[in-house]
């Protein structure tokens, strides 16, 4: 009996200890969830401080050197969605030590919701998505909190962007009960769906889901903080979902005032149709004066600039760094790797500066892709990206990328990186024309590159007085694409179709004038097909120091820069 007493008490010490153990380390669990709360919550406040004075800065700005406008609005539009993103971290650190309370008013909770759900709109047209709002009865009153609803709309609606591709559908549908005490908020799309068994870690913090499969961006708060809205709100959230088909989240909201506590009414407010704060700045409105740079002619506005083709799927980045580079450079954009590669098809291209975190396509794939094809592989790539493991950087190394940039990055840097590439590039084809030069000398052979080069000069010479002579015509000669020309010759003299036709023309015409000393400037200029006589003179001068006719009056010779045995 003794020694049963002994085991029971045995027993009871240890379980007590587990128990007591248990709980501790539940306690400890709770008190760093409010710790870490508080810490949340106090980086969010001392951030949106500063975030303020900038938005005020920007207005000031504005007012005083209204010229600027469009980089005001990129500067608002971005601190807006910075506000948004701690706005968010703010709502969860409440939600996790219980601060966060609801306060209800009455006021139309379908035309709420409707314009609520309308200010998301640029969001879905910018991927093409068949966008849709049906709410049955198309009015109604009832009690709201308008600061849930806003993000409860906000974060199931950008959800549903996020996962259904480009063109699919997407719909709202809100309905009331037959007491009118109720509504049902349904988003239904048409997206990648979800599998059973993520479904099971759906709400939870800080689950990233596929945003890497669809390469978009989230913080793993949206959903999460979606369910405790709706919670405190006294509803339910339901989702149903099958994988390549689409997905519904299903919510019930009480919306009479007897559902609600007195303290969580508020009956001097009113609800306000014109006050939803989820909307989402459109900047092709912001910017009404910036042609979206895909629609761009293909016309560089310096014959002689290099061609820059941008890939990144953010447009407002898009915008800055096109501003930044088209004084120097012609400029040419993508949203992807896809679309990239449709447009080194079809166009001429010197140097890419790509994303590496896109849809359809990534950076890190477009390289490969263009490493690998002998006709693409010598296009320098720059790679800028958020990531700044190291590993992730050589990785881009390894696959042929020439350079690596992480975000965020100086945009001074970025073309100074451009213009290193660029020069560097020079450097090698001025050595490798020098080395190919002495190597053909001793050898008397052609190499392929030569034998170009040569099929290439003869053609223009042979076209030499027609002033209609130009690239497209020049590359059905060669029976090649203009963008295969562009890039053969890019890579083997520097000089686009443009220039080296023009050079060889400005050559002959200085032989020209030199050994025939009465021709007149007219007569050469059309001999050496430019129709335009002055602009001929230009060019001229610009190439040799002289105008042509001090060279047809034989002092060409002594008098320019360039002798005429200097021939490139």
């Amino acid at each position: 009996m003794q020694a049963l007493i002994v085991i029971i008490a045995t027993i009871a010490i240890i379980a007590t200890f587990l128990i007591g153990r248990s709980i501790y380390k539940r306690s400890a669990r709770l008190r760093n969830s409010i710790q870490m709360a508080r810490i949340f919550t106090n980086i969010s406040h001392e951030l949106l401080t500063p975030l303020t004075v900038l938005s005020a800065s920007v207005e000031r700005m504005r007012d005083q050197e209204p010229k600027f406008s469009t980089d005001y609005a990129l500067m608002q539009m971005n601190i807006e969605r910075m506000v948004h993103l701690l706005q968010q971290i703010l709502e969860t650190s409440k939600s996790l030590n219980g601060s966060l309370k609801l306060l209800v008013s009455q006021g139309d909770v379908m035309e709420y919701i409707t314009q609520t759900a309308l200010s998301l709109e640029p969001l879905m047209s910018r991927r093409h998505h068949k966008f849709t709002i049906q709410c049955m009865p198309k009015s109604m009153m009832g009690w709201i909190d308008t600061d849930k609803i806003d993000k409860i709309i906000y974060n199931l609606l950008s959800n549903a962007a996020k996962y259904t591709n480009d063109g699919g559908q997407i719909m709202l549908q809100v309905r009331t009960n037959y007491t009118y005490d109720h509504i049902t908020i349904k988003v239904i799309d048409n997206g990648i769906g979800i599998s059973e068994d993520k479904k099971k870690h759906l709400f939870q913090r800080f689950y990233d889901g596929d945003y890497r499969r669809m390469r978009t961006r989230g913080t793993g708060l949206g959903l999460a903080l979606t369910r405790d809205l709706v919670y405190l709100h006294r509803g339910t959230i339901s989702c149903e979902s099958e994988e390549g088909k689409g997905t519904t989240f299903t919510i019930e909201l009480p919306i009479s005032k007897e559902s609600f506590l007195p303290e969580q009414v508020d009956e001097k407010n009113k609800v306000s149709i014109s006050t939803s704060r989820s909307a989402i700045l459109d900047l092709n409105k912001l910017l009404p004066e910036v042609t979206p740079p895909y629609l761009q002619s293909n016309e560089s506005p310096h014959e002689d600039a290099y061609t820059l083709l941008l890939v990144e799927d953010n447009l407002d980045l898009l915008v800055l760094m096109q501003q930044l580079l088209s004084n120097k450079y012609h400029i040419l954009t993508a949203k992807n790797g896809i679309e990239a590669l449709e447009v080194i098809k079809k166009t001429k291209v010197d140097l890419i500066i790509s994303d590496v975190m896109m849809p359809e396509m990534d950076g890190n794939e477009l390289t490969l892709k263009l490493k690998s094809d002998p006709l693409t592989m010598h296009l320098p790539i720059i790679l800028l990206t958020a990531k700044t493991q190291e590993e992730e950087r050589q990785e881009s190394l390894r696959i042929g990328a020439d350079d690596y940039m992480t975000k965020p990055f100086r945009l001074g840097d970025l073309k100074l990186r451009i213009d290193n590439i660029i020069e560097n590039r020079k450097r090698l084809q001025d050595s490798s024309e020098t080395a190919n030069a002495e190597e053909a000398e001793k050898e008397q052979i052609l190499t392929p590159e030569e034998e170009f080069m040569l099929r290439a000069t003869t053609c223009v010479n042979n076209h030499l007085a027609d002033a209609d002579f130009n690239r497209e015509t020049f590359a059905l000669e060669m029976g090649a694409s203009a963008s295969t020309l562009y890039n053969k010759l890019r890579q083997l003299t520097g000089k686009n179709v443009s220039t080296f036709i023009r050079d060889i023309r400005l050559k002959e015409a200085r032989r020209i004038a030199l050994s025939e000393t009465g021709i007149r400037v007219s007569d050469l200029a059309y001999r050496v097909g430019f129709s335009d006589p002055k602009y001929f003179a230009t060019c001229f001068k610009k190439e040799f120091g002289m105008q042509p006719s001090e060279f047809i009056g034989g002092q060409g010779e002594e008098s320019s820069g360039k002798p005429a045995s200097q021939e490139t």
